[in-house]
């Protein structure tokens, strides 16, 4: 029963966020596109649930020929691919916005296990462990809150878990609110060998 309220509230609030925010984004599609040559939005390949594969999309925060499909915090020198743009969006995480269409069209949903690149294989077969392939994923999720980039794919995987085990109205709205107070901390996110905690 759940399940199906999840994707009513998915759909309810993804397309209110697409209208409420809808200056924001032409704000930052106007400094993207200011700052550096190429596309605003930026297309990756990530795993959904049962492990379908599915478009997520981005607010473009690097350069074009920064290498594909390579997690950020894994480039040796991820700072020369930034933009100055994208280093505001994602310390920000305004770089995620976009993704309230994936959300819209059910491809994910507002809480749950960060997708995977398509070829993150550890994380994906440790989340097999623990069934939280077979749900869909989230904008931000229990593993997000509670270290994001900076924890190993065993972790990560062991967090999604728990999510699933535990997946409720309560633990959504606690996942909501505790994600707001990690954004606005700039809790968890590595680049290369950086974490940014405050």
């Amino acid at each position: 029963m759940y399940v199906k309220i999840k994707r009513l509230s998915d759909i309810i609030l993804s397309l209110i966020g697409l209208i409420i925010l809808s200056p924001l984004f032409i704000f930052l599609v106007v400094g993207i596109k200011i700052d550096s040559k190429g596309p605003v939005l930026f297309r990756q390949k990530r795993v959904g649930i049962n492990k379908q594969h599915f478009n997520i999309l981005k607010f473009r925060t690097m350069k074009i020929d920064t290498p594909k499909d390579t997690p950020t915090h894994l480039l040796k020198e991820p700072e020369i691919y930034i933009t100055r743009m994208g280093k505001f969006l994602r310390k920000t995480s305004l770089d995620e916005l976009p993704q309230i269409w994936n959300i819209f069209v059910g491809q994910m949903s507002i809480i749950g296990p960060r997708p995977a690149l398509w070829n993150q294989y550890d994380l994906i077969r440790e989340r097999d462990k623990y069934n939280a392939n077979n749900v869909p994923p989230g904008l931000t999720g229990w593993a997000q809150i509670n270290g994001r980039d900076e924890i190993p794919n065993e972790v990560k995987a062991k967090l999604d878990g728990e999510y699933v085990k535990t997946k409720s109205l309560k633990m959504d709205i606690k996942c909501f609110f505790l994600t707001i107070r990690s954004v606005i901390r700039s809790e968890g996110v590595a680049e290369g060998g950086e974490v940014y905690k405050k």
